[in-house]
């Protein structure tokens, strides 16, 4: 069954001036239920751009985007949050900096409810949290009342990725949400990501500069170039592929060579 379909995207930027940007261009995309894909592709390539239109921050020029059977295209991102979880590069926007792990986890879990924290945190909603937290390995349990501001930023975006899933969206959008970490803190959330993806059989598109990462992670690759996806790796492929491989691939369909230095650092 699809889950995400994206018929003929443009998003054009500045139109009509002499900056006029044409980023996105007639992107066909379709994921079924369960799909991991990740998204490579150099400077420029419209891939944050693709995941903000599909968020709702920005709104496509043409083209229709439907989750399951609903038609999302025109819908603001607060529309869209009850179906979308999102999770940023920088590890400070998912959260709430200056209330504790308990109220974050409390507000994520109340989303679309239409109630804050006026009614405070049950006891089964406080162990509810303590269980999802303990998920995770880091010990974030056992710190309910410490604030967000105090965790390091694998602690935080670990937590927001939590936050994110925590009521199973339809879809999980991840903008480079490892870029900002150390190669170690990388590792060990991109292995969360995966392993809440797989339990929970979500549906996610992962934006990476990192070609192994790309391979390793997810069941499906697609590779955007001057706005238009020009590859497609399926999990028969993928999964036997090298980041060498994936550079002869990207020549050939691009008639160009990598020149994003943390492309081919990775």
């Amino acid at each position: 069954m699809s889950q995400l379909v994206l018929n003929n995207i443009h998003k054009t930027f500045g139109m009509g001036t002499v900056n006029e940007n044409h980023v996105l261009k007639g992107i066909d995309l379709t994921l079924d239920k369960g799909d991991f894909v990740t998204v490579i592709g150099g400077n420029g390539a419209g891939k944050s751009t693709l995941l903000n239109t599909i968020a709702g921050h920005h709104i496509p020029d043409q083209g229709t985007i439907m989750i399951g059977e609903a038609d999302i295209t025109t819908l603001s991102n607060h529309q869209r949050a009850n179906k979308i979880g999102y999770v940023f590069q920088d590890p400070k926007l998912g959260t709430a900096r200056r209330l504790t792990i308990q109220e974050n986890m409390a507000l994520a879990n109340r989303r679309g409810l239409n109630r804050g924290l006026s009614w405070g945190v049950k006891r089964s909603e406080r162990e509810f949290i303590k269980n999802k937290l303990s998920s995770l390995g880091l010990g974030l349990e056992n710190r309910l009342n410490t604030d967000v501001e105090f965790l390091s930023g694998g602690q935080r975006q670990a937590l927001t990725l939590l936050m994110a899933t925590l009521r199973e969206p339809e879809l999980l959008l991840l903008d480079e949400h490892t870029a900002a970490l150390d190669p170690k803190t990388s590792e060990m959330v991109l292995n969360l990501t995966d392993k809440i993806i797989a339990e929970q059989n979500l549906t996610a598109l992962m934006i990476t500069h990192n070609m192994a990462d790309a391979i390793k992670y997810g069941n499906r690759l697609i590779m955007l170039h001057h706005g238009k996806v020009i590859l497609d790796v399926k999990e028969h492929e993928k999964k036997n592929m090298t980041v060498i491989d994936l550079l002869d691939l990207f020549k050939q369909h691009s008639g160009e060579t990598v020149t994003s230095d943390a492309m081919l650092l990775s």
